[in-house]
């Protein structure tokens, strides 16, 4: 099994985004993409009414597509979920799975987030498993706890091949759209902690991005640590000049 890790940059739009403003901030995107270093994945997870559209502007180039959540179920009676399947029938690569905004909001549980890693998976989809820790949490010390419990639940359900395939993002909920970031000291700390968590499950080579307040100007300290592997992308994904600015920086 290979040990190299994919550098990445995959922004989530969140709930943004109109048909006429999409065409242009991906027009913008794919056309800087160009100035991105080859070995850098991009990628942008949108809202599930923007898949199709996305999926056509985007197909055949190096930006992948992906949504911000999937159902823990394949098909059936659940109004308003969506299956894997049909994310990926939109030509998706990305799925985000247990954000915290998904976390707190909707009390999205770590075996539901395990579960949901699982479907995503099976249709095809490589999900972005999103751990984190409150700002009560990293005050009382409990960041290693918090965010080993969190992964720990998702890999517990993973054979060692199923978990190979993830992509791990640690965001802080502390740093989400507050404006603060980790440092890249604080960061490296809790990404050399989730490495070796991987390690034990011996998949070392996934990659794990930090999310949390990523910008231009704070992008090229915070990847250039040894177990930052890219970023996961908020409000600067929205802003074609701030993400690619990022995107360069995880070369």
């Amino acid at each position: 099994m290979s040990t190299q890790r994919v550098k990445r940059v995959i922004g989530n739009w969140k709930m943004h985004g109109r048909l006429d403003g999409n065409r242009a901030l991906l027009g913008e995107l794919l056309e800087g993409a160009q100035a991105v270093p080859a070995a850098v994945g991009i990628g942008v997870c949108v809202p599930f009414p923007y898949l199709a559209q996305v999926g056509e502007l985007l197909a055949g180039s190096r930006v992948a597509s992906g949504a911000q959540d999937v159902s823990a179920h394949e098909q059936g009676a659940y109004t308003g979920e969506v299956a894997g399947a049909m994310i990926a029938e939109f030509g998706a690569q990305y799925v985000l799975v247990g954000h915290s905004e998904r976390r707190t909001y909707h009390g999205e549980s770590s075996d539901l987030v395990a579960v949901k890693t699982q479907r995503a998976l099976a249709a095809g989809l490589t999900p972005v498993v999103c751990v984190g820790e409150t700002l009560a949490e990293r005050e009382s010390d409990a960041t290693e706890a918090v965010v080993g419990a969190q992964l720990d639940a998702v890999l517990a359900l993973l054979s060692d091949d199923e978990a190979a395939r993830i992509v791990v993002a640690y965001e802080p909920v502390w740093a989400i759209g507050t404006g603060k970031s980790a440092s890249s000291e604080q960061a490296q700390q809790v990404h050399a902690f989730l490495r070796s968590r991987l390690a034990a499950k011996g998949v070392a080579q996934v990659a794990v991005l930090y999310g949390g307040s990523v910008k231009p100007d704070n992008a090229g300290e915070l990847f250039g640590q040894p177990d930052i592997d890219g970023g996961l992308i908020g409000g600067a994904s929205l802003k074609s000049g701030d993400f690619l600015a990022i995107c360069r920086a995880a070369q």
